[in-house]
């Protein structure tokens, strides 16, 4: 038996749609083209699309960024969007316009390069330090060891004004909000060291600590790199879908058709929208018949039926015929900003999110800087020697494995990663593994998520040769993806199709031609003569002789979807089902699955109001999707997983990319987090064993530079090869 969950339902349900690109305008940005790729997925598409692409007259150079799943196109000024559109869907590729004036420069690793230069320059010090240590430590005296701490001084100090700034900055920016992290007892352990080794060169004394300063700045930024690389870049989904706004439309103005930006349109002005454009803006359709798709936008997988006075919203693909909108939303009122506001809200919400490490750190920080205070008063009590006080209080800073507690988590998510990766799956958010491994609750999407998101005909066998070559000469000239999806099986079965003559598209009702003089047509029940039977996904044949012939059609299960949603109920997570798509459809997907709670005609609010309840609840979810109605959905939950087939504005709202097909491993990643976050755990009390056992020894004052050098090198292997056992 399954429970459904039904959302308000809504006056105007195309105020459910969100952007994304309008395949009929054109964008003259300094000379560029920007376009969204979603199906791409491997170096063989990136060769593909931009050979393809560099054929086009007027085109001079397509460089494809498979991250981002985006190509940039230099070309002339009077190559258009609608032109590269049609040549990537010749090669069968999905593309979708961005407006390239709102995205930012995202193509480079700014960070991840500047990082890897700090740590070259860390790791070349510290080798050089290093061997003038052991000069030191093999028995250098007097002058001859004067020699080699200064010449360590002048290679120390710059390398750690350079390497370091991360820590002290990320340190400085946390007291003066008043707390602590990690950073800070790792910078006060870094500038101390530094500090007293100075004095100690300075008054010939015997022992430096420049060489531990410069290893754990090397091993820390180590750390730090490892855990940038493991996830991709993460940019705002609230921008990502401003990018997808339709950035110029078609006007008319007494007749006369201009193409304008979209900041230039009002309340009132009539928008001609031409057959697979999307809708700019929120309006009314005053003129014209045509279907409308709402599939990324709704999840509603059959195309909606539009003539005059039908309400539109922005994002919606126009499919067969010209429509005449008269505009009632623009600019921040429309559905567009709407939703972008939602997603914002959302983001924000998922920062306030506390990391393991940034726990550990408020028990941690002030632990050690009390224990190393009270070292140095002790000492200086004792002996009276504000130096060697000074030393030891360096010397607990130091021997306290702050390089241990930086590499705890950085080690592990990089096994982890490595892992998932192996499975298909790719991490971009920093505490991604740590939220994934407290669901106890997962939300999926329909279509495009649990299947494939493409129709396909289920009765080929049904039909004679004969008319399944006359339904091939119809929709092999319609756009309608009913039609492609028949013209796609009938070309399957190696037919070829029949000789119809004077074929013509009627918008928002089907294809029609005669054959031997007869009319036929392909499309609605109701105008091919065949009543008004609309309880499947079908389309229907009329030969002009009486009889018609229904074609019906369904989404085919995505790869793993059966066994993902049995093994995470095994696993004893509940498990829901969330669409926009209709209620029957959905049910039946309810049913088939298992899925006991379910919700139909969702709109974009109501899926994100129904994962606040249940986190209202105390439930951890974990949503997957991938359409724009998703991308708030996918914000608010604790966290998030998109295919990489979604467009871009789901991916960016989601923590983790599924990269292949396969939804079966969703399981499996749950338990890989829930031990990667045991690792880290596990980490955090190596660490504090190796305190436990080194601090008495830098207490007693015999912690010499060697002793503080082997203590970092021994718990930071060790949290490494503990690391590794997730592998």
């Amino acid at each position: 038996m399954t429970v459904a969950l039904r959302p308000g339902i809504s006056a105007c349900p195309a105020c459910n749609a969100a952007p994304a690109a309008e395949a009929l305008a054109e964008v003259e940005m300094d000379g560029q083209l920007a376009l969204s790729l979603p199906s791409i997925h491997c170096a063989a598409c990136i060769a593909t699309v931009e050979d393809e692409l560099s054929k086009v007259e007027g085109v001079h150079e397509a460089r494809v960024n498979l991250t981002l799943k985006r190509v940039t196109v230099e070309a002339a000024p009077d190559v258009t969007a609608e032109q590269l559109i049609g040549v990537l869907g010749r090669v069968g590729y999905e593309a979708h316009e961005l407006d390239a004036g709102m995205l930012r420069a995202t193509a480079t690793d700014k960070a991840g390069r500047d990082l890897l230069m700090r740590l070259a320059v860390a790791g070349f010090a510290a080798m050089n330090v290093m061997l003038l240590s052991i000069a030191v430590w093999s028995g250098a005296e007097g002058a001859t060891r004067d020699m080699f701490h200064w010449i360590s001084a002048f290679i120390t100090l710059p390398t750690i004004a350079f390497s370091a700034q991360p820590f002290f900055v990320n340190a400085w920016a946390a007291l003066r909000h008043g707390r602590l992290n990690m950073d800070v007892p790792i910078s006060l352990a870094i500038g101390l060291a530094v500090v007293t080794s100075l004095w100690e060169t300075w008054l010939s004394g015997h022992h430096a600590y420049f060489d531990a300063a410069i290893a754990l700045t090397f091993f820390l930024l180590a750390g730090r790199y490892l855990d940038h690389r493991t996830r991709a870049i993460a940019r705002s989904a609230a921008e990502e879908l401003a990018a997808l706004e339709v950035p110029r439309a078609t006007r008319i103005v007494d007749g006369v058709e201009e193409q304008v930006p979209l900041a230039e349109l009002a309340v009132g002005d009539t928008i001609l929208v031409r057959p697979g454009g999307r809708m700019p803006v929120d309006g009314k359709i005053v003129e014209g018949t045509s279907e409308l798709d709402r599939s990324l936008l709704t999840g509603e997988t059959l195309p909606v039926f539009a003539a005059q006075g039908t309400v539109v919203s922005a994002g919606e693909v126009n499919l067969t015929g010209p429509l005449k909108i008269r505009a009632t939303a623009v600019g921040k009122d429309s559905s567009l900003h709407q939703l972008a506001d939602l997603v914002a809200i959302a983001e924000s919400g998922r920062s306030r999110y506390t990391s393991l490490a940034d726990s550990a750190a408020k028990l941690y920080a002030p632990g050690v800087h009390i224990l190393s205070a009270l070292a140095f008063v002790g000492w200086y009590i004792y002996a009276g020697d504000l130096r060697v006080a000074l030393n030891i209080a360096a010397a607990v800073l130091i021997i306290t494995c702050p390089c241990a507690l930086g590499l705890a988590v950085p080690a592990v998510t990089t096994a982890a990663s490595g892992r998932l990766f192996k499975k298909g799956m790719l991490i971009k958010h920093e505490t991604a593994l740590e939220r994934l491994a407290q669901v106890d609750t997962v939300v999926f999407d329909k279509t495009g998520t649990l299947t494939e998101g493409l129709p396909e005909l289920s009765n080929p066998t049904r039909h004679t040769d004969d008319v399944m070559r006359v339904a091939l000469a119809l929709a092999e000239s319609s756009s309608h993806p009913l039609s492609q999806a028949l013209a796609r099986a009938v070309r399957d079965r190696g037919l070829q199709p029949a000789h119809v003559t004077d074929i013509r598209e009627v918008p928002g009702y089907g294809t029609e031609g005669r054959l031997n003089g007869v009319r036929v047509r392909l499309g609605r029940a109701d105008w091919v003569g065949a009543g008004d039977k609309v309880q499947e996904t079908s389309a229907w044949l009329s030969l002009g002789d009486g009889t018609t012939h229904r074609f019906v059609f369904s989404d085919a299960l995505r790869e793993g979807a059966e066994e993902a949603v049995r093994a995470l109920k095994s696993a004893g997570h509940r498990v829901l089902l969330m669409s926009g798509d209709a209620t029957g459809a959905v049910e039946a997907m309810a049913d088939r699955l298992g899925i006991e709670y379910w919700m139909a005609e969702a709109r974009p609010e109501d899926k994100a109001a129904r994962i606040a309840a249940l986190k209202a609840d105390g439930a951890h979810v974990l949503m997957v999707g991938d359409g724009l109605n998703d991308t708030a959905a996918l914000a608010a939950a604790d966290v998030s997983i998109s295919p990489a087939t979604a467009l871009d504005a789901a991916r960016v709202a989601s923590d983790i990319v599924l990269l292949g097909k396969d939804l079966s491993t969703l399981a499996e990643a749950i338990t890989t987090a829930q031990k990667a976050t045991q690792r880290i755990r596990e980490n955090f009390r190596i660490a504090t064993v190796y305190n436990i056992l080194a601090v008495p020894l830098a207490i007693a004052g015999l912690a010499t530079p060697l002793i503080a050098a082997l203590a970092m090198s021994t718990s930071s292997i060790t949290v490494s090869l503990n690391a590794l056992r997730l592998r």
